[in-house]
C-alpha cells in the first residue's frame, strides 16, 4: 500500500465564487499544501510587539500565527493541507555532527510557552499538525512532498527556507509566504547558481553559519556554484581537486574533503522518515465554529473573533457572539485600525481618570506615548504634558504644566468650576500636579511587559529621564519607517501619516502660531492642546500597526530588532551624558580665527585689486570672472550670478590661480569660527556644563548616524584648525578620554564582500595595504614603493570605494586625467573582483531600487534610473559605496549596543560619549584606561559576530589623552 493514499475531493465554488476545476467537471490533480509551521512561528513572533492574555501568558506569536493561518485558509486552493513543526532541537544530525546548530541561541523566554498554544491553534483551525522526534520539520516535509508527488499529486510548500529548495521539481514548488512569490527551478538557480538537484552539493561546499554546517573554508555560494557547474557534482570535484588553479582553494578542497562530505549529509533532507500521516488525513475541512471561536476568545483575540464571526455570518452560519464584535467584515477590522470612522480625544485632569488609562494600558501590554514640551532641545525642554493612545481613534492628553497667557483667562473642559477668569490673571486649567502624575505614570513607562510606542521616542526618553522616569521597552515608528524605506522619503510623522494613512495631521503652527506670535506649548489653550497632542499618540499607534508587520514580510526584522531598536536607549544615554568643553580654548580659537580672517581678507582684496564682500558669492563671481577674467565662469539661469562653489574654486586653484585658493581658506576658517569656536560656547548646557549633541538615527540612507546641535562629524580631522577645535573637548578631572577607531573598515569590507583574496590575505597578514596596492598597480617590488607612490595608491583605494572617476582622481592627485585613467585601469586589472562587485552592485540596484549591506539593511537609491545623467551617476556611485559604508555603520552600531553591558560586566566606570563615523569616544576614570581599552577594542573587533564571520580581521586603534586632539 503506498505511503500516501490519494483521495481526490470534488470541490464547488471557491471563496470568491469562482468554480474550481473539479466543479467545472475538468480533471485535476490532487493538490497538497505543506506549511513550514516552525518558520511561521518565528515570523509571527518577531513581527508583533509583546502581547499577553489576562493571565499573563504571552500571546504575540500565537496571534500572528493565527492571522497567517486565516490568510492561508482564505486563499487556499488545495485538497489537502498539513502544518509541519519541529519536535525538538536534537535530531539524527546531532549524532552525525554534535556541533550541528550548536551556535543557535535558545528561543526567547516569552516564546517558549507559546509553542504548545500554537499547536492548539492549528488544531482549532481544523488543520492537521505533524512533528516527529529525532527529525526536523524539513525532513517530514521532504518525505510527504516526494511521496505525494510520486503518487501524482501537485505539492506546494509554504516556506521561505532555502534548505527546502532542494525539493523543487516539476511536481513540487514553493511559495515564499512573506513575498507571496512562487519559487520554482528558475528562482532556485537565481539563489544558488545551480538547479535544485545540485543545491545540496553547493550547500555542502559553502556551509551554513546559521546551522553551523562547516563546509569548506574560503568557499561561498557563488564559488561553489561555479565549481559544481564545471565539475558536475561534489564527488567529481573532490576527486579532481588537484586540478584547481587557485592554490588556497585547491589546498582547502583537498584538506577539507571529508568535511564537505559530512556537510552534504547535514544539509541533505531525509525523505524516508517513517511518518504516519496520510493524504486522506490531510483533507481540507472547515473548522468547527465553536472550537475556533472558543480558542480565540480564550486568548483575548477580539479582532480575530470579530473577523471569524463575520466570515461565518457571510456563509450563513450562526455563531454565538460575546458582544465584542468590532467590524462588519474581515476587512473592516483592519481598516478600523488605520482609519477609524470617529475619534475620541479626551483630557485627563484627575487621578482616577489617569489610573484608568494606566490600568488599560497595563492590561493591553502596549501603549503609544508622546510628550509635549517647551523646546525641541530635549536637554533644556520642560515637560508640559503626556499623551497616550490604546486603539485607533482613541487617545488622551494629560496636561501637566499648562498656563493661560495673561489676558486670556482659563479654559474649562468640564473639569473646572466653569467660571474662567478674564481679568488678566495668569491662571491655568485644572491638571494633576506634574510630580504626582509622573509618579503614577513611572511604573507603566518602565514596565517590561508593556511596549511603549513613540515617534522619535528617544526625545521623549531624554525629556522624561530628567524627571527620573525610565521608558522601556520601546518601539519607534520613525525608526521603523527608516528601516523599511530609508532613502525613499522623510520619516517625520506628518509625512508618514499622509503617506500611509492618508491623514493630514494638525500642525504645530495651527495651535501655537508662527513667527513672533508663536507661543510655547504650555501657553496653548487646552482644547487645542488636547486635539494636537492626542492625535500625535493616536497616529503613532496607527503607524506602528501599519509598519511593524512589514518587517517580517520584507526581511527587515533583524535590522530593526538587532541593530536599530536596541540602539535607541544607547544613543539616549550618550546624549544625556554629553561631553565637557574648555571655554578658554574656544575663546582663544575665536580670537585666533578672527585675526587670521583679517589677514586673509587683506590678501584676497590685494589679489583682487579692490575691496568686496568675500562672503557674497555674487560679488566674488564678478571679481573672478569679470574683473580678473578667469576661465570657466558660468551664470545661474535662476539668479544670474556666477557659480562660485567649492568645486569651481578648487578647479581654478588647481590651474594655479592664487585668489580662489585663498578664498577657500577664508571660507574654511570662517565656517569653523561660526560653527564651532563661537557657537559651541552657547551650546554648553548651563545645568551640566557639557555639550549634548543629538544623534539622528533616521537620516542617512546608508545607516550612518548624523550629529546635530552641534554637528561633531564635520570637524576636519587632518587640518591644524580641526585639531585645535578638538582640543576643546576635554575629560573631567580624574578622567581621561579614550578614542577607539576602526582601521580601514570599508576597505576590509570591500575585500570581504568582493572576495578579493589578495587584499584579504594582506589584511590577515597585517601588511601595509596602500603599499601593497602601489606594488600591484605600478608593478614594482614592495621595497621600492616610496611615500609618493603610496599616497597615490591610498587615494585610489579610498577613491574606488566611492566610485571615483579619472577626472576626480586626477584632480585629487594633481596629475593628468589620462594618467589617472591608467591607474584606475591597472587597479581593476590587478583586482578584477572589485570591478565585478561594482557592476553587480549597480545592476542589482537598477533591478531592485536598493542595495543591501551584509547585515540585510536596504539602502534605497531612487535616482538609479533617473534620466538626468548627473543624478543617475551619483546614485550609481552610491550603489557601490552604500553596502560598504552601510555595513561599517551596522558594525559600529552593533558594538555600541554591546558596549554598556561589556563595561558593566568588567566593572569599569567608562561612559560612551560620542560616535563619529568609525570612532567611539569614552570618558574613563584615570586608573582604568588600560582595562577599558582592552574591553572596548575587543567588543568593537567582534561586533560582526556571531551574525557574520568576515574573511578579514577587524582592527581597532585606540588612544588615550586629556582631550580629543591628544588621543589621535
Amino acid at each position: 500500500m503506498p505511503l500516501l493514499r490519494l483521495a481526490v475531493q470534488t470541490r464547488g465554488r471557491g471563496r470568491d465564487g469562482a468554480l474550481t476545476a473539479a466543479a467545472k467537471g475538468k480533471s485535476r490533480r490532487p493538490h497538497l499544501i505543506l506549511v513550514d509551521g516552525s518558520g511561521y512561528i518565528f515570523r509571527a513572533y518577531y513581527a508583533l510587539p509583546p502581547m499577553n492574555r489576562s493571565d499573563g501568558t504571552p500571546t504575540n506569536a500565537v496571534f500572528g500565527f493565527c492571522s497567517m493561518l486565516m490568510k492561508l485558509m482564505e486563499d487556499i486552493d488545495a485538497d489537502h493541507v498539513a502544518v509541519i513543526f519541529d519536535a525538538g532541537r536534537k535530531t539524527f544530525r546531532n549524532d552525525i555532527y554534535p556541533d550541528y546548530k550548536a551556535n543557535r541561541s535558545d528561543p526567547p523566554e516569552d516564546l517558549i510557552p507559546q509553542f504548545d498554544l500554537i499547536r492548539e491553534a492549528t488544531r482549532a483551525f481544523n488543520l492537521p499538525c505533524e512533528d516527529m522526534a529525532g527529525f526536523e520539520a524539513d525532513d517530514l516535509i521532504a518525505t510527504y512532498a516526494r511521496a505525494a508527488a510520486a503518487e501524482g499529486a501537485e505539492v506546494t510548500i509554504m516556506t521561505s527556507d532555502k534548505d527546502l529548495m532542494q525539493l523543487v521539481d516539476g511536481d513540487i514548488t514553493m511559495i515564499d509566504p512573506i513575498r507571496n512569490r512562487p519559487i520554482g527551478a528558475d528562482e532556485v538557480r537565481e539563489k544558488f547558481g545551480v538547479g535544485p538537484d545540485k543545491v545540496v552539493d553547493v550547500q555542502a561546499l559553502a556551509g551554513d553559519s546559521t546551522d553551523n554546517v562547516p563546509g569548506v573554508p574560503g568557499i561561498g555560494v557563488k564559488t561553489a556554484a561555479e565549481l559544481i557547474n564545471h565539475y558536475g557534482d561534489l564527488d567529481t570535484l573532490l576527486a579532481r581537486a588537484g586540478e584547481i588553479k587557485q592554490p588556497k582553494r585547491r589546498q582547502n578542497l583537498i584538506e577539507f574533503a571529508d568535511q564537505a562530505r559530512l556537510s552534504r549529509e547535514l544539509v541533505r533532507l531525509k525523505d524516508d522518515v517513517p511518518v504516519t500521516g496520510t493524504l486522506e488525513s490531510f483533507a481540507v475541512h472547515k473548522p468547527d465554529p465553536e472550537t475556533l471561536l472558543g480558542f480565540l476568545r480564550a486568548q483575548g483575540f477580539k479582532r480575530l473573533v470579530a473577523r471569524v464571526e463575520s466570515d461565518y455570518a457571510a456563509d450563513g452560519i450562526a455563531v454565538a457572539g460575546e458582544g465584542d464584535k468590532i467590524g462588519a467584515g474581515a476587512g473592516t477590522v483592519i481598516k478600523a485600525e488605520i482609519a477609524p470612522e470617529t475619534v475620541s480625544y479626551v483630557a485627563v485632569q484627575d487621578e482616577d481618570a489617569l489610573k484608568h488609562w494606566i490600568a488599560r494600558a497595563t492590561e493591553a501590554g502596549v501603549i503609544a506615548v508622546d510628550t509635549e514640551t517647551t523646546s525641541l532641545d530635549a536637554m533644556r525642554a520642560e515637560l508640559v504634558g503626556v499623551s497616550l493612545s490604546l486603539t485607533a481613534g482613541e487617545a488622551c492628553y494629560i496636561p501637566l504644566a499648562h498656563r493661560t497667557p495673561k489676558g486670556q483667562g482659563s479654559l474649562d473642559l468640564g473639569g473646572g468650576d466653569g467660571d474662567g477668569k478674564a481679568n488678566g490673571e495668569d491662571t491655568a486649567p485644572e491638571q494633576i500636579p506634574r510630580d504626582r502624575a509622573l509618579k503614577l505614570l513611572a511604573p507603566l513607562l518602565a514596565d517590561p511587559a508593556v511596549l511603549k510606542i513613540g515617534h522619535n521616542i528617544k526625545y521623549d526618553m531624554l525629556v522624561l529621564a530628567k524627571y527620573g522616569i525610565e521608558v522601556a521597552p520601546v518601539d519607534d515608528t520613525m525608526v521603523l519607517s527608516y528601516v523599511l524605506e530609508g532613502g525613499l522619503h522623510g520619516h517625520g510623522m506628518d509625512e508618514l501619516a499622509q503617506l500611509h494613512l492618508g491623514h493630514d495631521t494638525i500642525k504645530f503652527k495651527d495651535v501655537a502660531g508662527t513667527g513672533k506670535n508663536q507661543v510655547t506649548f504650555d501657553e496653548v489653550p487646552l482644547a487645542a492642546a488636547v486635539d494636537y497632542a492626542a492625535e500625535d499618540a493616536d497616529i503613532t499607534g496607527r503607524l506602528e500597526r501599519v509598519l511593524k508587520p512589514r518587517l517580517a514580510a520584507e526581511h527587515m526584522t533583524t535590522v530593526y530588532e538587532t541593530i536599530e531598536r536596541p540602539l535607541i536607549p544607547v544613543l539616549a544615554a550618550m546624549e544625556l551624558t554629553g561631553i565637557k568643553l574648555d571655554r578658554g580654548v574656544l575663546a582663544g580659537l575665536s580670537e585666533d580665527f578672527t585675526k587670521r580672517l583679517a589677514v586673509l581678507g587683506d590678501e584676497i582684496h590685494r589679489l583682487a585689486g579692490r575691496d568686496f564682500n568675500i562672503a557674497s558669492p555674487k560679488q566674488l563671481g564678478e571679481v573672478l570672472f569679470e574683473d580678473m577674467g578667469l576661465p570657466g565662469g558660468k551664470k545661474s539661469k535662476k539668479t544670474g550670478a556666477y557659480a562660485t562653489g567649492a568645486d569651481i574654486l578648487d578647479d581654478l586653484a588647481a590651474q594655479g590661480f592664487d585668489l580662489p585658493g585663498r578664498v577657500l581658506d577664508w571660507r574654511q576658517i570662517a565656517k569653523l569660527k561660526s560653527t564651532y569656536s563661537d557657537a559651541l560656547v552657547g551650546q554648553i548646557n548651563p545645568e551640566t556644563g557639557r555639550v549634548h549633541t543629538s544623534y539622528a538615527q533616521a537620516v542617512a540612507s546608508t545607516g550612518r548616524l548624523s550629529s546635530t546641535d552641534p554637528n561633531l562629524q564635520n570637524i576636519p580631522v587632518r587640518t591644524e584648525e580641526g585639531r585645535n577645535i578638538r582640543r576643546a573637548f576635554i575629560a573631567e578631572d580624574g578622567f581621561k578620554l579614550i578614542s577607539a577607531d576602526y582601521s580601514q573598515i570599508e576597505l576590509r569590507l570591500l575585500a570581504h564582500v568582493a572576495g578579493i583574496e589578495v587584499l584579504a590575505d594582506a589584511f590577515r597578514g597585517g601588511a601595509d595595504i596602500h603599499a601593497l596596492t602601489a606594488s600591484q598597480v605600478f608593478g614594482m617590488a614592495l621595497d621600492d614603493i616610496d611615500s609618493d607612490l603610496r599616497r597615490k595608491a591610498k587615494a585610489i583605494n579610498f577613491g574606488i570605494i566611492y566610485g571615483i572617476s579619472p577626472f576626480g582622481l586626477a584632480r585629487q592627485l594633481g596629475i593628468p586625467q589620462a594618467e589617472a585613467a591608467d591607474y584606475i585601469k591597472a587597479y581593476f586589472q590587478r583586482y578584477p573582483g572589485i570591478q565585478d562587485y561594482m557592476e553587480e552592485a549597480k545592476a542589482f540596484c537598477r533591478d531592485h531600487g536598493y542595495v543591501q549591506t551584509i547585515f540585510g539593511r536596504k539602502c534605497h537609491l531612487p535616482g538609479i534610473k533617473d534620466k538626468n545623467p548627473a543624478r543617475r551617476n551619483f546614485s550609481e556611485r552610491a550603489a557601490i559605496n552604500a553596502p560598504l559604508q552601510g555595513a561599517a555603520a551596522d558594525i559600529i552600531k552593533r558594538a555600541m549596543i554591546r558596549m554598556p553591558a561589556a563595561l558593566e560586566a568588567a566593572k569599569l566606570g567608562a561612559r560612551m560619549l560620542l560616535q563619529v563615523h568609525d570612532e567611539l569616544i569614552f570618558e574613563v576614570p584615570s586608573g582604568e584606561t588600560a582595562k577599558t581599552v582592552e574591553v572596548v577594542t575587543r567588543v568593537m573587533a567582534d561586533a560582526a559576530l556571531p551574525a557574520l564571520e568576515l574573511t578579514v580581521p577587524i582592527e581597532v586603534e585606540a588612544g588615550v589623552g586629556d582631550n580629543w586632539a591628544e588621543i589621535h
